[in-house]
Formats: structure tokens, C-alpha cells, sequence
């Protein structure tokens, strides 16, 4: 039986790692609190163990260890339910939760369009009232109405206080109480099916705490000064955040963190994982793979949740572009995705520069070829995240216009970013509120100002028909969603880039997306097309529909000629900042 708290016929059977413990025994409501009731049985491994009974679900609970003088009162590592961060356990039955008929199936991975989102400040009622994930889901109409199939969510597990972005993890097991604890996750994820919308979850395994951490010295042992059982004792725990690397080299950390992973696909249904900072997870000082047995800890459970789990999805943020990270052979790390440095960095800084002549056609070119191990769909792309939106910089509407970032530049030229991910080959991610304009710099008590959505109605409207184009509504934009791509043509001077998009090419297939970088407007401009024929406009992001304030500059269908001793060519007008996108007609 693996470790923690589990209900059984007569009572609850508990188990728990203290491999320095002299006696350990388990106290609760069961049993008054007292801590002579319950003394636990060592096993062989420094396992204590004891069943309990009329101890059941609901019940709090607590191990108190005792390790010479120490008297140590600690929360179970595995607890699935928590009161807080520095209170008690919950006995938790996962087998309890009613899913109904929830079968859902994740898309394929070309298919995806994911939304990142933060539970704590996403929606509010008013300034009082606590975010939690029920709440998520009265926005769930705005969210298929936008017609993203995949939510990523910020790390759920209970951290310290009631506001944090979740990338301070005091107990892995057990959801945030703040936001609702475990049966509200599994609720938010049943309802999320039932909307057509997959979940993705973050994790955090790079790091624990570093505060409100039970783990610490967690049976009374340590070396070095350092944090016991659960963490490097020595150099190697040290990262920039704190001193709480986990022990990735022994056996019951490896497999706390595997239980971990597994547990959200198994009794959350989630449908994938994010894994936050990976290169802590392989390199001591995240510039290498010197610590291999990180390395092989997320091998291990990424092939084994492949193997368990096919129908999931596995991302790293590892943000250093090494194939091998995606790769699933012997020297890989079996990830199926991983967020897109050589994407999100040339974008961001092509469209948020004033000067027009300081673009790059030639680094946003290589930023929308760019794939891993020879798979388009290897990569996460994306212009904001919750990263790049803090920390130093702020949304893409700030950064091009901090005085306004509602007026007519950051509106152009932040849209002209998100057209550019949704037609890039990878797997295309929104944060919270791009959408419409949310501003300034994300922060985890401040919630997104929902107004917005309806003064930018047109703005959501764009990014609607973006992503409608990108999963092929129409049935007429495939090639969005394929391996194929091709840059047709880069013009330094002009700012023009022309983006061939295809699956297996051809009418209703292949896709032609044309971007002007540039202040400057352009009648009648000479472009190769993949084919001669007719190219239907599918989509005008200058189009007035989505702003007032856009110039609503007259671009239409064109006719490609020519083809035979040359590339085909066609002239298309398009207005300053602006994406066109085109579709082979039958």
C-alpha cells in the first residue's frame, strides 16, 4: 500500500516515510488528539504504519514524531486534503467523487489552443470576495465562446496564505484550501470536460516551499544544516528561490514526486502536465544536465505516464531550445512539448520596439520555423504568459504603449502578435485577459477587469476568429494545424513577411498568412503564392468589426498567376501592423 492517509472498510489505514523516527504515532479526531492512542509499527525502510479505527474521511489528522528530544508534529506528505498550509491533514476518500459520465479525450496536439489562466485573480465578484475554481467556471462560457479546447492552470497545490501565484508548494497532494480544496478541483475538471475544454496542470518539482514546509527536517534529521530526508544535504539543494531542491537520487523522493504526477492524471482526470522550470530539475545551476539523476526521475515518470497515460500531454518550461528535452529515445527526456524561447522572445521584442526599423524579418522568421526534433508540434508558443508578463515587463499592450495601452498601436501591434502565434506552427497559448487588453503587469491580488471583455468585444472577436481559423472551422485553413511551413518571402525594408502554412497542401489546405511589421501601408504589393489560383481573404486583422479605432483598409481576395517557369505571384493591399490570411480556393 503506498503511502498516507486510506479509508478502509472499519477505518483508515495510515502510512508514512520517517527513516530517523524512534517512535512515530498518528493523532486526530478520531482519537482525541492523544498521542498515546495510535503508536505506529515500524516496517522495513523507515516505514511507520498503524489502521486505525472509526478514523474516516473528513477527520483531521496529524504524525507526531519523536526523534530523541524532538517532539515533531507534522502534516502527512501525502495528504490529499489540508485545513491550511500550517494546520491539519484530511483524511480524503478519492473514490468518493462522483464523475458521472465524464470520458473526455484531448485533442490531438496539432489541435490544441491552450488559455493559461491563475485561479486566484481570473474572476471575482467584487474586491472582497476570495477567487476560488468554482468561480473559474462561471467564465467557462467565455472561454468556449473564444473557442480555446485547453485550459493551463497555475499550480493548485496548497501553498502558503491564501494569494500566490503557486509556485511555492508546501503540500504537493493536496489542492489549494483557499481555492476549494479536492473536490472542487475534480468538479472544476468534470465541468471543464462536459464544456469540451481539457485541463492541463501546473506542477512544481524543481523546488518545494520555501516556507510553511513540513517536509523540512521533516523526521527531526539533517546534515549540513540543510533540509532532511526530502532534499539535498548538500550543494546541490541551493537554487536562487531557496534551498529546497528535492533529493532526486533517493528512492522515496523519486517516487513522492512520481505519485505526485500520476495522482493528477489518475484521480483529478487532468489531461496533462506543465512542468515548471526543468532546467533546476537537470542541472544544478540550470545551465547543463549535471544533475542526471533529475534527468532520469523525469524520464521515468514521463515514460511511464505515456505508457499509462497515452492520451495526455507532457510540457516543460525549460526555455533553452534543446531537442533532446522533447526527444523520446535513450538520451531523451520523453516530454511531448516545451515552452518556446526561440518563439515568444524574438516575437515580443519585433512588436513591442518603436522604430519600426529596428524588426527583425530575418529573427521572426526563424522564430515561426523553428521546431524540434523535426515535430512542429514539439513546442509551446506563445507572446504572454505568466512569466513574461511580470517580473520586469508587463502585458504587450503596456509594453508598446504604457501611456495608453488601449489606443490604436497597442491594439494593432498586439493583435498582429497573437495572429502571429495562431498561425505558427507549435501549439498556440493565450494568458488570461490578452484577449481583451488586460494591461499593466500580472499580479495575483489584483483580478482581471472583466469590463473590458465587453468595452473590447471587437478585440475578443479577433482573437475568436483567429483560433476559429486555426482549429479550420471553415473547413478551409488545415494547413494552420500541419507540419508544413515555409517563409515565401522576407522583406527588411518593407516589413513584410509571407508565411506558406500546409498539412498536405492544397485547395482548402494550404494557407498563406501575410504580415506587415511596419507603420507604413502598402497597395497592390507583389508576393509569391504557393500555387496559381484564387486566394480567398479568410481573415483582415485591420478589419473595423474588431475596433473603431482600426482603419477597416479595403484588402480582398487575389488571383495568383504565373507558376509555370517561376513562382506564382499575386498582389495584395494591406494596412499598417496588420496580419492577412489566405486559403487556397477549390
Amino acid at each position: 500500500m503506498s503511502l498516507g492517509a486510506h479509508p478502509t472498510d472499519t477505518g483508515t489505514r495510515f502510512r508514512v516515510w520517517a527513516p530517523h523516527a524512534d517512535a512515530v504515532s498518528v493523532v486526530g479526531d478520531f482519537n482525541d488528539w492523544d498521542e498515546t492512542a495510535d503508536p505506529m509499527a515500524g516496517e522495513d525502510g523507515g516505514i511507520w504504519s498503524v489502521e486505525v479505527a472509526g478514523a474516516r474521511p473528513g477527520h483531521e489528522y496529524k504524525f507526531v514524531i519523536r526523534n530523541g528530544d524532538q517532539v515533531l508534529h507534522r502534516i502527512d506528505p501525502y495528504a490529499a486534503q489540508v485545513t491550511s498550509s500550517v494546520g491539519n491533514g484530511v483524511i480524503y476518500d478519492h473514490g468518493a467523487f462522483d464523475w458521472g459520465s465524464d470520458d473526455f479525450h484531448l485533442p490531438g496536439h496539432h489541435e490544441l489552443v491552450v488559455y493559461e489562466l491563475h485561479v486566484g485573480s481570473f474572476y471575482r465578484r467584487n474586491e472582497d470576495e476570495v477567487a476560488t475554481l468554482d468561480l473559474v467556471t462561471e467564465k467557462f462560457d467565455h472561454l468556449v465562446k473564444l473557442g480555446v479546447n485547453a485550459v493551463q492552470v497555475m499550480p493548485l497545490a496548497e501553498f502558503a496564505g491564501d494569494l500566490s501565484w503557486g509556485y511555492n508548494p508546501a503540500h504537493i497532494f493536496a489542492v489549494e484550501s483557499a481555492y476549494g480544496g479536492p473536490d472542487a478541483f475534480k468538479s472544476f475538471v468534470r465541468e471543464a470536460h462536459a464544456r469540451g475544454l481539457a485541463v492541463i496542470l501546473d506542477v512544481v518539482y524543481n523546488h518545494f516551499g520555501p516556507s510553511d514546509l513540513d517536509l523540512w527536517r521533516f523526521d527531526g534529521w539533517s546534515e549540513n544544516d540543510k533540509g532532511g530526508i526530502y532534499f539535498y544535504n548538500d550543494h546541490r539543494s541551493s537554487r536562487p528561490w531557496g534551498d529546497t531542491r528535492p533529493d532526486y537520487g533517493r528512492e522515496e523522493v523519486r517516487r513522492f514526486i512520481f505519485d505526485n504526477a500520476t495522482m493528477w492524471l489518475s484521480d483529478y482526470h487532468v489531461d496533462g502536465l506543465r512542468y515548471d522550470m526543468t532546467p533546476y530539475i537537470r542541472s544544478i545551476d540550470a545551465s547543463g544536465k549535471d544533475l542526471t539523476e533529475g534527468w532520469d526521475l523525469m524520464r521515468w515518470v514521463n515514460t511511464t505516464v505515456r505508457e499509462q497515460f497515452p492520451g495526455t500531454i507532457l510540457i516543460a518550461e525549460d526555455m533553452q531550445q534543446d531537442p533532446s528535452i522533447t526527444a523520446v529515445g535513450d538520451d531523451g527526456a520523453a516530454f511531448h512539448a516545451q515552452w518556446d524561447g526561440a518563439f515568444v522572445h524574438p516575437v515580443r521584442d519585433a512588436i513591442t520596439q518603436v522604430a519600426d526599423e529596428s524588426r527583425s524579418m530575418a529573427a521572426i522568421a526563424q522564430a515561426v520555423t523553428t521546431t524540434y526534433n523535426g515535430d512542429a508540434f514539439q513546442r509551446v508558443i506563445y507572446t504572454e504568459s505568466h512569466d513574461e508578463v511580470a517580473n520586469g515587463q508587463a502585458r504587450v499592450a503596456t509594453e508598446v504603449d504604457a501611456d495608453n495601452p488601449t489606443g490604436w498601436p497597442a491594439q494593432k501591434r498586439s493583435t498582429l502578435g497573437a495572429a502571429l502565434v495562431l498561425t505558427s506552427p507549435g501549439i498556440p497559448m493565450l494568458f488570461q485577459g490578452q484577449e481583451f487588453l488586460q494591461g499593466e503587469w500580472f499580479r495575483d491580488d489584483v483580478p482581471l477587469d472583466w469590463d473590458l471583455s465587453e468595452e473590447f468585444a471587437g478585440i475578443v472577436r479577433l482573437y475568436r476568429d483567429l483560433i476559429r481559423l486555426r482549429r479550420n472551422w471553415r473547413d478551409s485553413t488545415r494547413g494552420l494545424s500541419g507540419h508544413g511551413t515555409a517563409i515565401l518571402h522576407a522583406d527588411e525594408a518593407a516589413n513584410i513577411l509571407v508565411i506558406h502554412r500546409w498539412a498536405d497542401g492544397g485547395p482548402g489546405d494550404s494557407t498563406v498568412v501575410v504580415v506587415n511589421l511596419s507603420a507604413q501601408e502598402h497597395h497592390d504589393y507583389s508576393v509569391p503564392m504557393p500555387a496559381p489560383g484564387l486566394w480567398r481573404l479568410e481573415f483582415n486583422s485591420d478589419a473595423r468589426a474588431y475596433s473603431a479605432d482600426f482603419g477597416d483598409f479595403v484588402s480582398t481576395d487575389t488571383e495568383a498567376g504565373g507558376g509555370e517557369d517561376g513562382p506564382a505571384m499575386a498582389l495584395v493591399s494591406i494596412a499598417p501592423y496588420t496580419a492577412l490570411i489566405y486559403s487556397l480556393a477549390p
